[in-house]
């Protein structure tokens, strides 16, 4: 199907499957992907559409994916996507669940078919209503390697050991400064105490957060508090991080800024957001220890 055929996503978050009872597919089933617009979001951030201030993808790993082999056999993969920041939606992560279980009991005649149909219906839900389209990056590794998945904490300087008193419990970036007076530095800092909630269900969904700059030095007690602020908050994951590295580089005032976040996984699937401020390689799938 042409993008140009699609009509516009008229998606909200409420209309998706997120806190209903859900019956699942026993066939391959694409319909079941439900693209929510990212434009709402970085709107009420004061992000202008076309004109985003930072790169960065979303980095998800699904860790239940099996398809019948065409013997019938069961056949088992952890996945990894790259979605870029620049898809017009992101896929509410329920029916990316509910999609990935329609696999279950579908015959595919190899582990490339799988791939490459993982790859185009989330090509077309992610671009859908746009005038542009791109690639998005799928990998599957096979039991053989399950064992090479390195397990490792975020590096950098941990702000928890920071004894300090914590008060807001909604985002409030006027915690954020930084001290211009100072000779510029090159931090990482991070923080095992980011927790939000889902937008629509109001689950807990917690996180560790890695912040690399260069520029003035930021208030350190300042920022672990701004990071404690979310613990109430209901956003999804990427208007979180992209929140975040707003906030940051507007009080902060960075010469460059990089935001991630990795994210406990539920039902078998992470998804952790990356967003900087100049192009670069993404970061490493790794698991935290907490995944």
């Amino acid at each position: 199907m042409s993008l140009d055929n699609i009509p516009p996503n008229p998606n909200t978050p409420e209309q998706s499957q997120l806190g209903r009872a859900s019956a699942y597919a026993d066939k391959y089933d694409p319909s079941l992907l439900f693209p929510i617009a990212r434009s709402t979001q970085r709107e009420a951030m004061g992000i202008a559409a076309g004109a985003l201030p930072f790169f960065g993808a979303d980095l998800w790993t699904a860790f239940e994916v099996s398809w019948l082999n065409l013997r019938g056999k069961p056949q088992l993969a952890i996945a990894h996507f790259t979605i870029p920041c620049e898809t017009p939606n992101i896929v509410e992560s329920k029916s990316f669940k509910l999609y990935l279980n329609s696999f279950n009991s579908s015959a595919f005649a190899s582990v490339e078919a799988v791939r490459d149909r993982l790859r185009t219906d989330l090509s077309e839900a992610l671009w859908r209503g746009s005038d542009q389209s791109a690639g998005i990056g799928v990998k599957l590794l096979a039991p053989d390697m399950f064992d090479r998945e390195p397990v490792h904490e975020l590096d950098g300087l941990d702000l928890d050991r920071l004894d300090i008193e914590c008060t807001h419990y909604q985002p409030a970036p006027e915690l954020l400064s930084s001290d211009t007076s100072q000779p510029p530095v090159n931090e990482t800092l991070t923080s095992r105490l980011l927790k939000s909630n889902c937008l629509v269900t109001g689950q807990p969904d917690w996180g560790s957060v890695q912040i690399r700059y260069s520029g003035p030095a930021i208030d350190q007690a300042g920022l672990l508090a701004y990071i404690v602020s979310f613990r109430n908050h209901n956003e999804f994951h990427e208007p979180c991080v992209e929140r975040m590295f707003t906030d940051i580089w507007r009080r902060c005032q960075p010469n460059k800024l990089a935001v991630y976040a990795r994210y406990t996984r539920r039902g078998g699937l992470d998804i952790n957001p990356f967003r900087t401020s100049w192009p670069q390689a993404l970061p490493p799938n790794i698991r935290t220890a907490r995944q």
